[in-house]
């Protein structure tokens, strides 16, 4: 076999992390330009991370040179595949203890969307763009996020491509659905062997039928918000939602003392403050403990119902008291961990802040479906390696505590309640070079918000 030759190392641990994907690249120019397009997205950037911001070249003007036009190429001509990275980069998330998925983590779902303009950009068009709360024209991904208390990490993503991409319009067999490729990636990470309690999303999936149909068929558990306005045929003076199944048990509401059929359920967060929440197991209409699905309905205040502060929620997981517990190959949960498990979904709400505002998710100036995902990809490989670079830092005996994600939990895989916190900080570390001491600085403020430790009963 013939030798390789040498490329120009990275800065620290980056070099290690990038010998782990070198064998996925058969030249030496592209070993190299996957070493410089990490290395410019992690680096401070005063200015958007396009292509010249990556190569450290002018703006307009140093697109022509050298440096830039290597990291064009990479993204859009090379020949290399963006799916075969992805999987690297799962194996090495998978295989090291600090950051191995677990079955009491979820698997959430969502979707991002960027304004881009123009025509001849891929998946490019008027479309609704959730994270700005309006229809402008954009480029939107759906996306799954692995989480639990202690870390997360993106598994995959999927452009949406609007109808008009198509000749058939949506009739086109080739067209698919946000909530199509939704279940895609589920299926994606089932076949994958990731490990997860639930599927999370927000009320968009859960209101589907179909997407919840799917899921079942996967044999997967999920936990998915409901619109406040969610309802069922019901005769007038019936209840006929969970916000008036939760109305009418506000009435019967006194007090802590005298909660009717509310239950005290407490979120422990990052920062060490604790919330009580009162959570409601609605049994009326298709819901109830002892049916296939439940709905809950979880609160700071179950005389107010505040509209940010009220959960709408439905599951398949079964109650542990019903039939269905023993029955199913799906795990029981009380109402404390359905909590947890759809507060875990506030992680990807933090990723997309760290992907889009640090990372540079969206500061894309390429047009082909190819160049785009592949960007996407090497973003989601920089952000998995501040994760990564964190876990091989050594532990310090002396400070060593069970609250270090570097730590694994005794028994992984069992509930356990331990509060698991992101490191403090790389810049005392001897292993990394340069401003790139400063990748931890994407991850940080996570904690602040976060809920912390994962609870075995409702009170």
């Amino acid at each position: 076999m013939t030798k390789r030759s040498p490329v120009s190392p990275a800065p620290g641990p980056l070099e290690d992390y990038a010998q782990g994907f070198d064998d996925l690249f058969g030249a030496r120019a592209q070993r190299h330009a996957f070493r410089r397009y990490l290395e410019g997205l992690l680096l401070p950037a005063e200015r958007n991370k396009t292509l010249t911001a990556l190569a450290n070249t002018e703006p307009v003007v140093g697109a022509q040179r050298k440096e830039a036009q290597s990291l064009q190429w990479f993204i859009s001509e090379s020949r290399w595949d963006q799916e075969e990275v992805n999987e690297r980069r799962l194996e090495l998330l998978l295989e090291e203890p600090t950051t191995a998925a677990n079955d009491e983590g979820v698997l959430v779902i969502d979707e991002h969307g960027d304004r881009k303009w123009g025509k001849r950009t891929a998946h490019v068009g008027r479309q609704w763009l959730a994270n700005i709360g309006k229809t402008d024209s954009g480029v939107v991904s759906v996306t799954s996020l692995w989480a639990d208390e202690r870390i997360y990490w993106p598994c995959a993503f999927e452009p949406y491509t609007p109808a008009h991409h198509f000749e058939g319009g949506k009739n086109d067999v080739q067209f698919r659905t946000k909530l199509k490729i939704a279940s895609q990636l589920v299926e994606m990470a089932v076949e994958r062997s990731i490990p997860f309690r639930a599927v999370v999303a927000d009320s968009f999936y859960g209101e589907d039928e179909g997407f919840k149909q799917r899921l079942n068929e996967l044999e997967v558990g999920y936990v998915l918000a409901l619109k406040p306005s969610h309802a069922w045929w019901h005769k007038v003076g019936e209840i006929g939602s969970p916000w008036a199944a939760a109305m009418a048990a506000g009435q019967a509401w006194e007090d802590e003392r005298h909660p009717g059929d509310w239950v005290k359920v407490t979120r422990r967060f990052k920062d060490g403050h604790e919330q009580e929440w009162w959570a409601l197991e609605v049994d009326v209409g298709p819901y109830g403990p002892h049916r296939d699905r439940r709905s809950v309905v979880a609160t700071t205040d179950p005389k107010e119902l505040p509209d940010k502060a009220t959960w709408y929620l439905a599951t398949n997981l079964p109650h542990p008291s019903s039939k269905r517990a023993s029955d199913s190959e799906l795990e029981a949960a009380d109402l404390a961990e359905i909590i947890r498990l759809y507060g875990l979904r506030m992680w990807v709400e933090q990723s997309y802040k760290q992907v889009k505002h640090v990372l540079g998710w969206s500061d894309y100036q390429v047009r082909s479906d190819l160049a785009i995902r592949r960007h996407w990809q090497l973003i989601c490989c920089a952000f998995s390696f501040c994760w990564w670079a964190y876990g091989h830092l050594p532990i310090d005996e002396e400070a060593e505590t069970e609250n270090d994600p570097r730590t694994p939990p005794e028994g992984r895989g069992k509930k356990e309640s331990f509060s698991r916190v992101l490191a403090a900080g790389f810049e005392n570390s001897e292993g990394m070079a340069g401003t790139l001491c400063h990748a931890e600085k994407i991850l940080e403020g996570v904690l602040r918000y976060a809920p912390a430790t994962s609870a075995k009963t409702a009170a």
